[in-house]
C-alpha cells in the first residue's frame, strides 16, 4: 500500500510539473523511458532585454535558455524538439537561443508551423534537422530597429555588423548559399512596406534553407531514429 501510494504521489508530481512547464514556458516532455523527448515552443515575439506589452504573445529568452541547458545536461532526456511559430523579435535574444540549440550534442529537430519570420529563421535552422509544414512561410529581411536612430556612419556600421552575424549563422547551419540568402533579404519587389522576401515551404526547401517539408510525425521519427543510433553506440562502447 505504501509503495502504491508513493508511486501515485510521484505520478501526480510529474503531472503537476508537466502542467507547470506547459503553462509557464510552453515546454513539455513527450515519450517514455529511453525515448524521452523535450518539446519546446517558440511562439509570438521573441522578447529580449526590453519587456513587451502584456497583450503580446511572447517567448522570453531568460526562460528558454536555462531549459535548453537543462535538456542537454539531463541524463533522462534524449532529444529536443523545437516548435517554431514566431513573428520575430529581439535579434540578440533570438541568436542566443539559436546558438544554444546549435551547440547541443543531443539530437535536435525543429518544425516551422504557421510562420518562422525574421529572427525565427536562425531559430528554425539551428536544429540538426529542420522541417517546415506545407502551409508555413518564412520572412527574410534585413535587421531593423524600432525607435530613434542617430543618423551617423557608426549606426549604419553597427546595423551592417549585426546583420552579418545573422547571415553567418544561417549559412553555417543550413545549405543555403550566401548569395541566395542576400538575394531574398534585399529584394524590393515583394514586401509592400519593407525590403525582403516571404518564402513558402517548397521554396525554403528548394533553396536549402530548411531540410524538408514535413510534420510532427516526421520530426519525431527522425529523433527516435537518432536516439536509437545513440543507444546502439553506447551499447557497443559498453561491450
Amino acid at each position: 500500500m505504501q509503495r502504491f501510494t508513493a508511486r501515485g504521489n510521484e505520478k501526480k508530481r510529474e503531472e503537476a510539473q508537466l502542467a507547470e512547464g506547459v503553462n509557464s514556458f510552453g515546454s513539455a516532455l513527450v515519450g517514455q523511458g529511453q525515448s524521452l523527448i523535450h518539446c519546446l515552443t517558440i511562439v509570438g515575439q521573441v522578447e529580449g532585454h526590453q519587456l513587451l506589452s502584456e497583450n503580446a504573445k511572447t517567448t522570453k529568452y531568460e526562460h528558454v535558455m536555462p531549459i535548453i541547458a537543462a535538456v542537454e545536461e539531463s541524463r533522462d532526456i534524449r532529444a529536443l524538439l523545437v516548435l517554431v511559430n514566431t513573428a520575430g523579435g529581439d535579434v540578440e535574444a533570438g541568436l542566443a537561443i539559436a546558438e544554444l540549440i546549435a551547440g547541443m550534442k543531443k539530437p535536435t529537430a525543429s518544425i516551422v508551423l504557421g510562420g518562422g519570420h525574421s529572427i525565427g529563421v536562425p531559430l528554425a535552422v539551428a536544429a540538426k534537422k529542420s522541417y517546415i509544414a506545407p502551409s508555413a512561410a518564412m520572412t527574410i529581411h534585413p535587421v531593423r530597429l524600432n525607435g530613434v536612430v542617430i543618423a551617423v556612419p557608426q549606426s549604419f556600421n553597427y546595423f551592417q555588423r549585426t546583420q552579418e552575424r545573422v547571415v553567418k549563422f544561417i549559412i553555417s547551419n543550413s545549405r543555403i548559399t550566401r548569395e541566395k540568402l542576400l538575394d531574398y533579404m534585399l529584394r524590393t519587389s515583394e514586401l509592400a512596406n519593407d525590403v525582403g522576401s516571404v518564402v513558402d515551404a517548397e521554396d525554403a526547401v528548394a533553396c536549402g534553407l530548411i531540410d524538408c517539408v514535413g510534420s510532427l510525425s516526421g520530426a519525431l521519427d527522425y529523433l527516435h531514429a537518432e536516439i536509437s543510433k545513440a543507444a546502439g553506440v553506447r551499447e557497443d562502447n559498453t561491450d
